[in-house]
């Protein structure tokens, strides 16, 4: 069963879902959304820089004692039009400190004033950076939440394509892949999410890939990519969450590259519910598992 403080996200989530309607504004809903962060714990012993990484904005998440030669290069969601660096900031900090690394968090652009490919080529340029500074791409993870767990594994395709080495590994928690919405838990779990609506994401996938958008375009839905050679992943997925199948089946199409895939599917769990960090134990129980499973892939060891 669900825990009480796990039960708080749906609540919020479900506060959303009846204030967000069609007539309400852009700049009220990422107003709206500014309130994600109330529900994460602020973590202890962890400082914040802002700074600009190859000419996006960023901030620092530093744990005390991390190692400063590996980085999380972290991604946050929001449907790719609301969401900042800072609702997830204490996400983010919650799982460096977990894995003993500083997190970057990439402020990237959003749709509709920036469509895609905007987003995926700021995570690419922060990521360039990170490499122009001396830091080792086998020393970097990425990690991203929905929107941002779809451009955790698209980023490494465009970087791919511009010659770059790939990381050490990602960890996509709650992806939004399927811009075609066509899991088949958007009709089961229609009834236990609290956020979504079907309509809902096909309406952002709209938003976010633009009038001329290409719904296959691989580098937005990466279920149509050759992904072939990516290092490891690790995917998260809340068991009630409608998107659930977007993860099952990234990780499907994943494995059938030969790429080593862990999906792990958290039983009444909505969508990133790991935003409960410090507060909910599932929440806590799931960074704790991303951190051992990122941890040897930075080279640090297991605690």
């Amino acid at each position: 069963m669900a825990s009480k403080q796990s039960e708080k996200l749906k609540t919020l989530y479900a506060s959303w879902k009846r204030l967000i309607t069609p007539d309400m504004s852009l700049e009220e809903q990422r107003d709206l959304i500014d309130d994600w962060a109330v529900i994460t714990a602020e973590p202890r012993g962890v400082d914040y820089a802002e700074t600009e990484a190859g000419g996006v904005p960023a901030l620092w998440a530093v744990p005390k004692g991390a190692a400063q030669d590996r980085v999380i290069l972290s991604i946050h969601g929001g449907g790719f039009i609301t969401g900042s660096m800072y609702t997830h900031r204490k996400l983010f900090g919650h799982i460096a400190k977990a894995s003993g690394a500083r997190a970057l968090i990439v402020n990237y652009r959003l749709a509709p004033e920036h469509v895609h490919p905007a987003p995926l080529d700021d995570i690419v340029s922060a990521y360039r950076w990170l490499l122009s500074e001396g830091v080792k791409p086998a020393h970097i993870a990425f990690a991203g939440d929905s929107s941002g767990g779809g451009l955790a594994v698209t980023a490494q395709l465009r970087a791919r394509e511009q010659g770059l080495p790939l990381p050490a590994a990602s960890m996509p928690i709650s992806p939004w892949v399927d811009m075609e919405v066509t899991g088949e838990s958007m009709i089961s779990n229609r009834d236990k999410d609290a956020l979504f609506t079907k309509e809902m994401v096909q309406s952002l996938a709209a938003t976010f890939l633009g009038p001329l958008g290409n719904r296959r375009d691989p580098l937005a839905n990466p279920l149509y990519a050759d992904l072939r050679g990516l290092p490891p992943i690790y995917i998260q997925v809340g068991g009630d969450e409608m998107n659930r199948d977007d993860g099952v089946q990234l990780a499907q199409h994943a494995r059938k590259a030969g790429v080593d895939v862990r999906i792990d599917i958290f039983p009444e769990q909505q969508h990133t519910f790991q935003m409960g960090a410090g507060r909910a134990p599932e929440a806590d129980h799931a960074i704790r598992k991303l951190a051992q499973w990122v941890r040897p892939k930075l080279g640090l060891p297991v605690l």
